[in-house]
């Protein structure tokens, strides 16, 4: 059995996308098993290798309150002043344990849809899609505190950001297309024809963002 006809028998729910779309036919590489569990595998290992980096500095800083981050490169850019904020601890304990857990356990998910091919109800994907959703919420947060309210970048948390991004907009996409998130067919064509701009402009926004209020270090740095 090939891997696109697994996932057509993945989905064991009425709106399941097999009853809506050929998936050989139709859907795009990253909405099909292999294609969607190396989005995942991609974008955990990216936000896993970010966030055991801050764990790093973090734990030096706990050590060693005097210690210069690996990411201190100047006044608007410093893990170590963002680590200083109540922001970085939004839950009371260091943001850091999120990612050190949280991608892990993405990373988790893509081995296993890799190893059945998908092969899983509609309820695992809608669980999935929770917490990217979480994940994105919480990422375009701290991405307004940092920008907005500290005033200062950390650039391993920007690559947790730039992880994230994609990470969201593609299960969305995969999982409005297979009937997971109800949606008419219209949203779906549009879904599958359009995701990538979606990636496109939330990553405009957030560079154009880091331009307009960092512009001081911008012209600093040339």
């Amino acid at each position: 059995m090939t891997l696109d006809a697994q996932e057509s028998r993945s989905e064991d729910s009425p709106g399941s996308q097999s009853a809506a779309l050929n998936p050989g036919r139709v859907l795009p590489a990253f909405a099909r098993p292999f294609g969607f569990a190396m989005w995942l595998l991609a974008t955990g290992i990216v936000g896993a290798l970010a966030s055991f980096l801050l764990l790093y500095e973090r734990v030096r800083l706990w050590n060693d309150p005097e210690h210069v981050t690996a990411c201190d490169v100047n006044p608007w850019v410093s893990c170590g002043e963002v680590m200083q904020t109540w922001q970085a601890s939004t839950f009371g304990f260091p943001n850091i344990f999120l990612g050190v857990v949280g991608f892990p356990l993405l990373i988790g998910v893509a081995v296993t849809l890799l190893a059945i091919g998908g092969r899983v109800p509609s309820w695992y994907y809608m669980g999935l899609q929770v917490g990217v959703l979480f994940a994105f919420g919480f990422s375009t947060w701290l991405w307004y505190s940092a920008v907005f309210s500290i005033g200062v970048l950390c650039p391993y948390c920007m690559i947790v950001w730039a992880a994230v991004i994609p990470m969201f907009v593609v299960t969305t996409a995969r999982n409005i297309m297979h009937g997971v998130i109800p949606g008419s067919e219209g949203l779906k064509r549009m879904t599958r024809e359009w995701w990538w701009v979606a990636v496109v402009v939330i990553y405009l926004l957030v560079i154009g963002s880091i331009l307009l209020n960092f512009s001081e270090a911008v012209t600093s740095a040339f």
